[in-house]
């Protein structure tokens, strides 16, 4: 869920003068991230009962008969400036952002996120959403098989790992498509890669919203000799 009727911003991409104009336009708002969340949880709570809870990242609301587990994550727009000389003169990246309990600030793109990843699919012929599926599927197996602790290797880090691939390397068969990927990304410098979105590099070794290096690469390993065994 995201408040839309007020927005944070990263003005760091804009020159001094462009700065104190934000500045000089901003309107305090009346309404904060901290009670949309609150009015959030007070409304799932009533809606699914005592079971629902807060957690670091998401709010959870268990199963319940034909319904499925469901993790909602509270957020406010956010706007990362490249340009501004007024209200309606200016150029931005959207977002989103929230807070941990920790007071952690995390920021993504995930309309961005989706949107590139789109693209990617499109032209890769329609081989990239198929194939991080397989990855997807094969990190599931390797939890079960013990190749790879579960955690390692989230959904989101996989899809935007794969994002990275070019779309050359696409095509033929399923498994052609994945061996080449996964050499691609072995031979690779792997401080390069970028995620999805675009605005991060994915491997960082404090950032909250990326993967660890170390993981990356023993995900990577792990699934070579997954693949070999099978």
């Amino acid at each position: 869920m995201r408040l839309d009727s007020i927005y944070y911003s990263d003005l760091t991409g804009l020159a001094e003068d462009e700065k104190t104009l934000y500045d000089s336009q901003r309107l305090p708002a009346t309404y904060s991230y901290a009670e949309f969340k609150r009015d959030v949880l007070a409304h799932l709570t009533t809606k699914f009962g005592a079971a629902v809870k807060p957690g670091n990242k998401a709010i959870f609301i268990p199963a319940d008969g034909s319904r499925r587990d469901a993790d909602v994550v509270v957020s406010a727009s956010f706007r990362k400036y490249t340009r501004f000389r007024g209200t309606y003169d200016n150029d931005y990246v959207e977002g989103i952002t929230f807070w941990m309990p920790d007071g952690t600030q995390i920021i993504n793109y995930p309309s961005l996120h989706s949107a590139n990843c789109t693209v990617k699919h499109q032209g890769s012929n329609q081989w990239f959403k198929p194939v991080v599926r397989i990855a997807k599927n094969m990190r599931n197996r390797m939890i079960e098989g013990n190749y790879i602790k579960d955690g390692l290797a989230p959904s989101y880090f996989i899809e935007g790992m794969l994002y990275n691939v070019p779309s050359a390397s696409f095509g033929v068969s399923y498994g052609t498509t994945f061996a080449a990927a996964i050499n691609w990304l072995l031979s690779t410098d792997p401080s390069q890669l970028v995620c999805a979105n675009e605005q991060y590099y994915p491997l960082n070794p404090i950032s909250p919203v990326t993967w660890r290096a170390e993981e990356c690469t023993a995900f990577l390993n792990a699934l070579v000799k997954f693949w070999n065994d099978w």
